[in-house]
């Protein structure tokens, strides 16, 4: 086997963020360095306590968390709530976590990392705002040339928005610093509600986790069946889109994933768009391409590996 990919998980959990953090802990293929926690679907002081929940879940408590950007760039602090509950993991009964949180700050730890690690070495995995990898980039801009490349959750074209009639959540709540990384000429894969939007939890799909003899497996079934619920009111489909985990998935199998390179713009000044990820999918403006963005997902396989590897944590 080849050495592990190195990663960094950038993250604001949320139930389909926790899932993700428990997909790449349960793939030897990664190699998670540490995860940094930003602001997003709950304030920061939830969203780095659920880090450091599903690390110790996923008998990872060895995992570096570090705390990051409280608020957005420029704009107020949006969460979700009304999507994820009041903690963020709403579902599950899972205990405070006894491992500590760093001291250093995510965007220091950002910076610090790579810049020792060798160039073109770390995968920035990003499943919310951008706020902290924005403000890497402002703090140290040779970053920018020694990250392998990013790939993120986030934006949505064809599917229009879910936060907005145009904007996806990860994007709008950061706008400023979407576009900031966006232009930063780093290799960049973007995972939109296009995509994730076909990767529904049913019924069938979350039984699965539920008959799992670990502690992971009815833990994922119960944050599923919590958050799906606000998704099947809202598009009337059996379960719903498991966003962040199309991530860690696509780094493992590539081939369950179809897209194009194109250019995508992060509008910033409108209010009725803001937040909107204009994606140049037939190539229409001189705009240089600037991410992959993923179109389609073959379903059955991703749950496939979901369950697979979640099934292996203790």
């Amino acid at each position: 086997m080849n050495k592990p990919l190195p990663i960094i998980i950038d993250t604001d959990p949320g139930q389909d963020d926790a899932v993700a953090i428990l997909l790449a802990l349960a793939s030897p293929e990664l190699e998670v360095l540490g995860i940094t926690a930003v602001a997003g679907n709950v304030p920061l002081a939830l969203t780095e306590k659920n880090a450091r929940k599903i690390c110790e879940l996923a008998g990872r408590p060895d995992v570096k968390v570090h705390a990051g950007a409280i608020r957005p760039m420029v704009r107020s602090l949006v969460t979700a709530e009304e999507v994820h509950g009041k903690t963020g993991l709403d579902g599950p009964v899972l205990p405070e976590p006894a491992m500590t949180l760093q001291d250093q700050h995510a965007v220091d730890y950002l910076v610090e990392t790579l810049m020792a690690r060798p160039a073109g070495t770390i995968t920035l995995c990003t499943l919310g705002p951008l706020t902290n990898i924005a403000l890497a980039l402002v703090r140290e801009p040779r970053i920018a040339s020694r990250i392998k490349q990013i790939v993120a959750m986030g934006g949505g074209y064809f599917e229009g928005g879910n936060v907005t009639p145009s904007a996806e959540f990860n994007i709008y709540v950061d706008p400023h610093a979407a576009r900031l990384v966006f232009e930063a000429g780093i290799p960049l894969t973007l995972i939109p509600l296009d995509c994730t939007h076909q990767a529904l939890t049913t019924a069938k799909r979350v039984e699965a986790f539920r008959a799992m003899n670990n502690k992971s497996g009815p833990a994922t079934a119960a944050m599923l069946d919590f958050f799906e619920r606000f998704d099947e009111n809202k598009y009337g489909t059996d379960g719903g889109p498991l966003h962040d985990p199309c991530v860690v998935a696509w780094l493992l199998q590539p081939e369950l994933f179809e897209g194009k390179l194109v250019n995508v713009s992060v509008e910033c000044e409108s209010e009725l768009t803001m937040g909107m990820t204009v994606v140049d999918w037939w190539r229409v403006t001189k705009r240089a391409p600037n991410a992959t963005v993923l179109r389609n997902v073959n379903a059955e396989g991703f749950f496939r590996l979901l369950t697979e590897r979640i099934s292996k944590l203790p």
